[in-house]
C-alpha cells in the first residue's frame, strides 16, 4: 500500500465491474457545470450492450465529479464498443467525436471493414446525443498506415474545423498522428473529411515515446495549435508531450522530456500519466486532465494539473490553488 503523494482530483468509475476505471478524458463547460466525458472498460453486467463505452460525470468545480450518463453503443458500427468522446460546442449543439473499439486487426494496409474508426454524434443537453447516419465519418484509407483511426481530437481553425486522429504504419507496430479537416458550415458527415497530408502530422522520434504517438488534445491560443499527446504505449510509460504549428499540419515539438512524466513509486501515477484532454475555461485558465495508475492498469483513474503560459510556451503549476498536491489516502 502507498502513502504517495496524490493530487485533490482523482476520479475512478466502477459501476461496469466493481474496480475504479476511467481512461481518455475529455472537459467541456456546458451551461453552469462542467461535464467530463471519458472511456468505460466493459461491463460485467450481460444484459449491457458487450465492449467499451463512453461515461459523462458533471461537477461544479472541476475537482469533485459525479457520475451523470453513460454513452453506449447503438449502431452497427459501434457493436465491439465505442470511446475517447471528445466534444466541442458549435452554434449551441454539442458535437461528439469518438471512435470505434474492439475491431483492432494487426498486418499489413487493408480498405476491408470492419476496423476502428472515427464517428460523431451530436446533443443538446450533453447527455443524450444522436448518432450520425454516416458512421464511420473517417478511417486513413492510405498506404502509409493500417487503416485504423482511434484517440480523436478537434478543432475549430480558420473556416475549418481540424480532426486529429491516431493511426499506426502498415505493420501495425508504430502509432502516429494525422489530420483531416471539414468545412466548417458542413455537417461533418463521411463526405465531409479530407486529408491535410499523405503521412502523419507527427510519429515518434524521442526515446520516452518508444514507438507510440497518441491521444492528440488541441488548443488554440494566440494564433497557435499546441497539441498535448501522449507519448509510449500504456504503462509504457505513456507520458505526455507538447509540440506547436502555425498552420495546423506542420508540428515541432516545445521540448524534449516530457511535459508531464510518470510518477514516482507510490504516486498515483507511478505506471503512466497519459491520454491529454486539455480545457480552458471562460477565464482563460489552462488545466490538463490526464489518466494514470500505479498497478499497470489493474485500475485506471483520471485527475487534472493546471497549466500556465510563460513566452508562449506551457508549464505545468504543480502548486496550483484548484489542484494543490496532498497525501489522500492509497490508491487500491
Amino acid at each position: 500500500m502507498s502513502d504517495g503523494l496524490q493530487p485533490r482530483m482523482l476520479y475512478g468509475d466502477a459501476t461496469r465491474h466493481g474496480q475504479p476505471f476511467a481512461k481518455d478524458p475529455s472537459v467541456i463547460r456546458f451551461g453552469e457545470r462542467y461535464l467530463m466525458y471519458y472511456s468505460m472498460c466493459p461491463s460485467t453486467d450481460k444484459s449491457l450492450p458487450k465492449g467499451w463505452a463512453i461515461g459523462i460525470a458533471e461537477s461544479q468545480d472541476l475537482v469533485r465529479w459525479k457520475k451523470a450518463g453513460d454513452i453506449l453503443p447503438v449502431q452497427e458500427c459501434e457493436r465491439n464498443g465505442i470511446v475517447n468522446g471528445r466534444v466541442i460546442l458549435l452554434d449551441g449543439t454539442l458535437h461528439l467525436f469518438y471512435n470505434t473499439y474492439g475491431n483492432f486487426r494487426f498486418g499489413s494496409h487493408t480498405n476491408a471493414r470492419p476496423t476502428d474508426a472515427l464517428c460523431h454524434a451530436t446533443s443538446k443537453d450533453g447527455i443524450h446525443f444522436e448518432r450520425d447516419p454516416t458512421n464511420p465519418i473517417w478511417y486513413p484509407k492510405d498506404g502509409w498506415n493500417n487503416g485504423r483511426a482511434i484517440d480523436v481530437d478537434v478543432v475549430e481553425w480558420g473556416d475549418r474545423l481540424i480532426m486529429y486522429y491516431a493511426t499506426r504504419d502498415p505493420s501495425g507496430k508504430t502509432q502516429m498522428l494525422h489530420a483531416v479537416a471539414a468545412d466548417r458550415k458542413s455537417s461533418f458527415g463521411r463526405p465531409d473529411w479530407k486529408a491535410l497530408c499523405d503521412g502523419p502530422v507527427l510519429k515518434p522520434e524521442l526515446a520516452w515515446e518508444t514507438t507510440c504517438i497518441e491521444a492528440p488534445s488541441v488548443l488554440k491560443r494566440d494564433g497557435v495549435l499546441y497539441l498535448f499527446y501522449g507519448g509510449g504505449y500504456n504503462n509504457d510509460p505513456q507520458q505526455i508531450g507538447c509540440a506547436v504549428s502555425r498552420d495546423g499540419i506542420h508540428f515541432e515539438r516545445i521540448f524534449r522530456q516530457p511535459l508531464i512524466p510518470n510518477g514516482e513509486p507510490g504516486d498515483w501515477n507511478a505506471s503512466e500519466t497519459g491520454h491529454p484532454g486539455v480545457f480552458e475555461d471562460r477565464d482563460g485558465r489552462t488545466y490538463l486532465f490526464v489518466q494514470g495508475n500505479n498497478d499497470k492498469g489493474r485500475t485506471w483513474f483520471l485527475s487534472c494539473y493546471e497549466i500556465g503560459w510563460r513566452e508562449g510556451h506551457p508549464f505545468v503549476i504543480w502548486d496550483s490553488t484548484k489542484f494543490p498536491m496532498k497525501r489522500l489516502p492509497s490508491v487500491p
